[in-house]
């Protein structure tokens, strides 16, 4: 059996394992508001599923390349209210959420790289397996925004407070093996093969009596982020916050015009 979720987001189940594929046909699979949409529509579909116990999602090509800045709809938003915008800044947080809230165990299978909002989901799920030449990075930071999406205390969980901050605030590439040391990986499986052995993992899970799994997956989530909405509900506005300053603008001019950036604290 296939679902189809907007034009972009592919289901397909087998037994009791699903795989999820975000395909864009461009092999970025950058994250459009659309794009988002679909994963938001899939993983919804999937909650109320009782005949699947595992859920893989994967891309082809990139895992994501993170959100996608020349995405038309999100250009629409420059025209809204305060209110309006604060309202689809939503959509980004609401997909990691709905991916979280799955009762079914949950596995990225990520090949090339994952950015960005890329990564805010892969940290959504509960494991990761990544390709061997493949590469986590969150660039938000470096470029005067702050890493929303409610993504810190999943990244906190994963590989604690220390390694947290190099990684989310200097913006630099994690390497699969640096990834696997830390915590932010499960496993590091050769170039292609991710889809494959996240495959294999699902099938150890789906031997598991279901409503154990469920209530298990549960309770070790509420354990690792009891505080983590508490600490994180903010993050929206705080993104909008520092969407409007100074430095946010001349981070990506540096950006674009490849240059050091000259922040003031404004």
């Amino acid at each position: 059996m296939t679902d189809v979720f907007g034009d972009c987001v592919s289901l397909k189940v087998d037994g009791t394992i699903a795989t999820v594929t975000l395909d864009r046909g461009d092999g970025r699979n950058a994250l459009s508001l659309k794009a988002m949409q679909a994963l938001i529509d899939a993983a919804t579909y999937l909650r109320s599923d009782t005949s699947c116990n595992v859920v893989i999602l994967s891309s082809a090509g990139a895992f994501t390349a993170g959100a996608d800045l020349k995405d038309p709809d999100r250009a629409a938003l420059r025209g809204q209210t305060r209110l309006e915008q604060r309202q689809s800044l939503k959509l980004g947080p609401d997909m990691c959420a709905a991916w979280e809230a799955l009762e079914q165990i949950t596995i990225a299978a990520i090949e090339v790289y994952c950015i960005g909002g890329g990564v805010a989901l892969a940290v959504a799920c509960d494991h990761r397996v990544i390709a061997e030449d493949a590469f986590f990075r969150l660039p938000e930071i470096p470029l005067g925004m702050n890493m929303s999406w409610q993504t810190n205390p999943r990244t906190v969980a994963l590989v604690g407070p220390s390694r947290a901050k190099q990684f989310t605030i200097l913006g630099e590439r994690c390497d699969a093996q640096t990834a696997l040391e830390w915590g932010l990986a499960d496993q590091v499986t050769a170039s292609g093969e991710a889809l494959a052995s996240a495959d294999a993992l699902a099938t150890k899970y789906a031997k598991v009596p279901p409503i154990a799994l469920r209530m298990t997956k549960q309770a070790i989530n509420v354990s690792a982020m009891p505080l983590g909405h508490a600490t994180s509900f903010m993050d929206r506005d705080q993104f909008a916050y520092a969407s409007t300053t100074s430095d946010q603008a001349e981070a990506i001019r540096a950006f674009l015009e490849k240059r050091d950036p000259n922040f003031k604290g404004d």
